[in-house]
Parts: C-alpha cells; structure tokens; sequence
C-alpha cells in the first residue's frame, strides 16, 4: 500500500478525520477527538503509526520486518507499519481497522453507541 492508499482507507472508517496538529508532514487521523493512525515518513519511507493490542504488537513486530514499535509513541500499544511492500495489503488494512476499532472501545458510551447504531457493529470492528 502507497501513503495515498492508506489516507483514503483510514478516512472510509466512519466519521474518521484527518488533522495536522504536528506539521504539514504527519497526517494525524482521529475518530470523535482521539487518535487513531497517523501517516508521515520515517527515514525517508512512508509509515502508519497504528493502535494495537500489547500481545498482537510484539507478534506482528516478530512476522513483519515492516512493523517496528511505534516511532514518537507509546512502544507498548503503537507500531509503525512501514509501506515499503514488506506487509501485505491485507495485513495494514487490517491493523487500520484494528486501530480503529480500538479507539472506538474507548469512546464515552453514549459515543460509542451512536456510532454502533449509525453505522452498524459489524463496519465499527471489522
């Protein structure tokens, strides 16, 4: 997946927004406030900052050359998702929605159902 790829995918997530509160460089996507991905360059590649689950990181971090603990976040619960082709399309748009679906869990329960109701389970944590 190209920068551009993974832009349009992260804000096809509903009501996900893209933000630019750390420069023109990184693009910040948050869903109602919270931050759920971002997209910059790292050492001159492409990456995806994305949420995830402590015990998945350190797993994906093992399978994937491409996935390092997070760059500039917390190292426990980030990765960052190089777009080098060395993880395969199916695998970023799956941490994306993973990502996702996690901020969502977080969300105030009035947010969370509103969302849940408006769009449907299923498309939340796909």
């Amino acid at each position: 997946m190209d920068r551009r790829a993974v832009r349009d995918y992260l804000l096809s997530r509903p009501e996900a927004e893209e933000d630019f509160p750390f420069g023109p460089d990184v693009a910040v996507f948050k869903i109602k406030g919270k931050m759920f991905a971002t997209v910059g360059r790292l050492d001159g590649v492409d990456c995806t900052n994305l949420k995830c689950d402590p015990d998945e990181a350190q797993a994906l971090r093992d399978i994937f050359t491409g996935v390092i603990p997070g760059y500039h976040m917390n190292k426990k619960h980030w990765n960052t998702v190089l777009l080098d082709g060395s993880v395969p399309d199916y695998e970023i748009e799956r941490l994306m929605d993973r990502s996702y679906g996690l901020i969502v869990r977080g969300l105030r329960k009035v947010e969370r159902e509103a969302l849940e109701l408006a769009y449907g389970a299923d498309t939340i944590y796909r």
